[in-house]
C-alpha cells in the first residue's frame, strides 16, 4: 500500500512539473504540435517547404485554422513535393480552388507554385534551401529566455532579413511576421518560455 500511495504521489508530481508554452494549452492536436515539432532544428528542405506553405496560407488567419487544415494540405499539395508543385498549370490551380479542405484564396494558391520555383532556384544557388536559411541565425538555433509569453516578439533582425532577401528572390506571402513564426515553428529560434519542458530540448 505505502508503495502504491509513494508511486502515485511521484506521478503527481512528475505531471505538476510538466510546463507547456500557454498558447497550446487545452487543445490536444495544439499540446502534440507544440510537444513533438514547435520549435526543433529543421534541416529537411521538405519539411521547410511545408511549414512555409503553411505559414503563408496563416497570414491573415490563426495558426490553429491552419493546423486543423494540415492534412488536408499534404493532400492537395503532394506532401508539399515542390518539385511537382513547381509545374502545377492553372487547371491544377482551379481544381484547387474547389477543394474545401484547404484555404480557397487563389493569390494563397498560386504563391504556393510560385515559391516552389523559388525554393528550387535557392537550393541550385545554396545547394538546400537549408543551407541559406540556417545562414541567416549563424547555422544554430538561436536561443532565446522570455520568461512569458508576452514578451515573444512578432518579427526580428533575422526575420526581417530573410523577408527582404526573400522577397528580392521573388518569394510571396512571406514577409517578417510570417518569417519569424516560420524560424520558431522549424527551430531556428527558440521561443519556448523558460519554464517549458521543451525549451532545453530544441537548441541543435
Amino acid at each position: 500500500l505505502l508503495l502504491i500511495v509513494l508511486t502515485g504521489v511521484f506521478y503527481m508530481k512528475k505531471s505538476k512539473e510538466i510546463v507547456r508554452c500557454g498558447w497550446c494549452i487545452g487543445k490536444p492536436l495544439y499540446e502534440q504540435y507544440h510537444d513533438e515539432e514547435w520549435g526543433k532544428p529543421v534541416y529537411d528542405d521538405t519539411k521547410q517547404f511545408e511549414f512555409l506553405v503553411l505559414e503563408s496560407a496563416q497570414a491573415g488567419l490563426s495558426w490553429w485554422t491552419i493546423l486543423q487544415r494540415r492534412e488536408n494540405y499534404r493532400k492537395a499539395f503532394v506532401k508539399f513535393d515542390y518539385k511537382k508543385i513547381a509545374k502545377f498549370e492553372e487547371a491544377k490551380i482551379e481544381e484547387l480552388m474547389q477543394d474545401a479542405g484547404i484555404i480557397r484564396n487563389r493569390a494563397k494558391i498560386t504563391s504556393v507554385v510560385n515559391n516552389a520555383k523559388c525554393f528550387l532556384e535557392i537550393q541550385k544557388e545554396f545547394g538546400s534551401f537549408s543551407n541559406y536559411i540556417w545562414s541567416f541565425v549563424g547555422n544554430k538555433p538561436k536561443v532565446n529566455t522570455w520568461n512569458v509569453l508576452k514578451e515573444v516578439p512578432a518579427t526580428s533582425p533575422e526575420s526581417d532579413a530573410l523577408a527582404k532577401d526573400m522577397k528580392k528572390r521573388g518569394f510571396r506571402f512571406l514577409g517578417s511576421t510570417t518569417l519569424y513564426a516560420h524560424l520558431q515553428a522549424t527551430g531556428l529560434v527558440n521561443d519556448h518560455i523558460v519554464d517549458c519542458f521543451q525549451h532545453g530540448k530544441c537548441t541543435g
